[in-house]
């Protein structure tokens, strides 16, 4: 508990001084920036579980029928020539049940790395860290997503890998490509029974202003040493927005790995979102979204038929302000297996308000 209070006066005294001194600040240290961010939320769940936590295979908007933090950091960044270094703490559903497998002293950490520009002449990185996935197209910032929770696929895939990443930006701005060595799947501190990296790659290409082509992989091993087998894992998607007031993003996930040194399996999500904005203030989202995974690789349900669950949402967000965005959520889950309360299908309500420095 004083972990969270200490990190929430961070968060709320981090927010005010870049509201307050931004002005004031000498040009020897405009290298830094400050940012806090913070998002409440009230969610209804229809299995209305007895221990108040939701489905095994979400992490965010955990609790039900509670008023609760889902996320709340405060971020210091520094920016300056041929380097750059990022760190942030967190609380929050979201730190607590997704680093649950992290030692205690990582649980708090948001983001922690530094990077060096290697070439005078091209745009290239090299960074090191904890740093945010870069795998998909949503991020464990609800604000920064077209909708206000996450699709299945992006709570199942890393939000944050650690590693060391060599990146490279042609001179347009219109590609770029990373390659990854990484500690694991969605992981800070390194199991002991990990005797081998993973790696990563992403390409990046966006041919014009409307349009965002992405190609992300993850190659390692998520099991102990006994069980012989690689994760091969590929994310694809687009984003098109022909408007400033429409747009579409399409993305597929795609997976192999073992359960067991007997039972290896394919897992695989599409997820289509759609987006319209109907004034300057206010905004509309769909999803319609697929999982699949009856071996139950990455999901796990002990039912005869794994987890083959369809889903569908509609968000409507309101602009309070250029920091405030109040946002609402109804969603269904349908499922091949009685997962829900001993029920095929699921519906959640949810509410939330964001405000970001």
């Amino acid at each position: 508990m004083k972990k969270n209070i200490l990190i929430l006066v961070l968060f709320i005294g981090l927010s005010g001084f870049s509201q307050n001194t931004s002005e004031e600040v000498n040009d020897s240290i405009k290298s830094f920036t400050f940012q806090g961010y913070g998002e409440i939320y009230y969610s209804v769940d229809s299995s209305n579980p007895a221990n108040n936590e939701k489905s095994n295979f979400l992490y965010n908007h955990k609790r039900n029928n509670e008023i609760n933090i889902n996320l709340a950091y405060a971020k210091a960044s520094f920016n300056q020539n041929n380097v750059r270094a990022n760190a942030a703490l967190m609380i929050g559903n979201y730190s607590q049940y997704n680093l649950s497998a992290e030692p205690n002293w990582a649980e708090f950490i948001f983001e922690a790395n530094v990077g060096f520009k290697v070439s005078k002449k091209q745009n290239i990185w090299l960074d090191a860290g904890i740093m945010p996935s870069h795998i998909g197209f949503e991020s464990a910032i609800s604000e920064d997503c077209w909708t206000l929770s996450r699709s299945i696929l992006a709570e199942n895939s890393p939000y944050y890998e650690t590693g060391i990443k060599l990146s490279y930006t042609n001179k347009s701005e219109k590609f770029n490509a990373s390659f990854l060595v990484l500690n694991g799947w969605q992981k800070i501190k390194t199991p002991d029974y990990f005797k081998q990296p993973s790696f990563g790659l992403q390409l990046n290409y966006k041919p014009n202003a409307k349009l965002i082509l992405n190609y992300s992989n993850f190659i390692g091993n998520d099991r102990p040493d006994g069980i012989d087998s690689w994760r091969l894992f590929h994310n694809v998607y687009a984003i098109y927005e022909p408007s400033n007031t429409f747009g579409v993003i399409a993305g597929f996930d795609i997976g192999m790995d073992k359960l067991d040194p007997t039972i290896d399996g394919t897992w695989y999500s599409p997820v289509l979102i759609v987006k319209q904005s109907l004034n300057d203030n206010t905004k509309i989202a769909v999803r319609g979204e697929y999982y699949s995974d009856p071996k139950q690789i990455i999901i796990s349900t002990g039912t005869a038929n794994g987890f083959q669950t369809y889903g569908l949402s509609s968000n409507i967000d309101y602009d309070l302000n250029s920091k405030i965005k109040f946002r609402i959520e109804g969603k269904m889950y349908h499922s091949k297996a009685k997962i829900f309360a001993n029920e095929n299908q699921n519906y959640t309500l949810t509410t939330n308000m964001t405000i970001k420095f």
